[in-house]
């Protein structure tokens, strides 16, 4: 057990990816402070208190993104902060409310917290592919993204990405204000993550999942890039324990079309109703590469896409999605 006697915080701890860096810390021998909007809503904390190493370990702060100085206790006395909250849906009415300041100012709270406590280490912070592959470049089976590319916020504006937009500017702004407050940072960004939940609730990344199990007449015509969570999780600490680590790691286990997944979910699972048709009739978009050379150096390993997709569906029955 590597974290025997470390104290490490993460924030937004009842969220999908939060959930498994909790459970993952908790194994290697942590001592977790996690922040969550309401430590009161049984249903947000409930799946956090049960998990092995909670009842000694694991303790629970109120903080809000938007509120100055909430994270001031969190992060107090801890050697490593983690901070994955930030909101992630698709249908917002008002994406500067609902997701750009959240994310943006969100995380400028956290680090601000963090620049006040001198035993910090190491932040690690959750950003996505979402700030990294939508440059505008024409995508193809030769082009490689990797750790360098930066998401175009103007390309973004234009197509009304915002989530894409809610992650590059929080992403960008967390580099300036670390490097200019000697904090060191380490920013993970994964594609689609899929794979089982601890939390109760359904997340935006497992949805197309539940959507083609879950009686769809047709299946989207979309490329995906999927992890899957455990991996995800595992990258965090890693990024956190490894001395080396540094700068961006783009974590993408396998790169499908959607026609591809329907496919693997029928052979996995015969006795589910799976859609065969997609939903237009336009060329499939295209595959494309995402670089696993800086994750591999991290330690990463990736699941297989057939396991992943396997216990996503096994884990979203448990859970009575469908």
């Amino acid at each position: 057990m590597s974290g025997a006697e470390k104290v490490v915080s993460v924030t937004g701890a009842s969220g999908y990816i939060a959930s498994w860096v909790v459970k993952l810390l908790l194994q290697r021998g942590y001592t977790v402070k996690a922040s969550v909007r309401d430590p009161n809503d049984k249903k947000k904390t409930k799946h956090l208190l049960a998990l092995d190493g909670a009842k000694e370990r694991l303790q629970l702060f109120k903080a809000d993104l938007l509120e100055e100085g909430s994270f001031d206790s969190v992060v107090e006395g801890s050697e490593g902060v983690f901070h994955t909250a930030s909101p992630f849906y698709h249908d917002v009415s008002d994406p500067q409310a609902e997701l750009i300041d959240p994310a943006l100012k969100g995380t400028l709270n956290v680090l601000r917290s963090c620049a006040k406590v001198p035993s910090i280490k190491r932040v690690v912070i959750t950003s996505s592919m979402a700030a990294v592959a939508f440059t505008g470049k024409p995508l193809a089976p030769d082009v490689i993204i990797d750790e360098s590319w930066f998401s175009d916020l103007a390309v973004c504006e234009k197509l009304k990405l915002w989530y894409m937009i809610s992650k590059t500017l929080a992403e960008e702004a967390a580099w300036k204000f670390t490097k200019e407050n000697g904090i060191d940072m380490v920013a993970i960004n994964p594609g689609l993550v899929i794979g089982p939940l601890l939390q109760p609730t359904l997340n935006t990344s497992v949805e197309p999942v539940l959507k083609l199990i879950n009686g769809a007449e047709t299946f989207p015509n979309i490329t995906y890039r999927w992890v899957d969570v455990r991996d995800v999780a595992n990258a965090h600490i890693l990024a956190f324990e490894n001395a080396s680590a540094s700068g961006r790691y783009c974590l993408v286990g396998r790169i499908t079309h959607c026609s591809e997944v329907v496919k693997l979910l029928r052979d996995l699972f015969p006795a589910l109703k799976i859609p065969e048709k997609c939903a237009d009739d336009k060329p499939f978009t295209p595959t494309y590469q995402v670089s696993k050379e800086r994750a591999q150096v991290l330690g990463v390993k990736y699941t297989p896409l057939e396991v992943t997709l396997k216990d996503t569906v096994e884990s979203l029955k448990e859970k009575n999605f469908f």
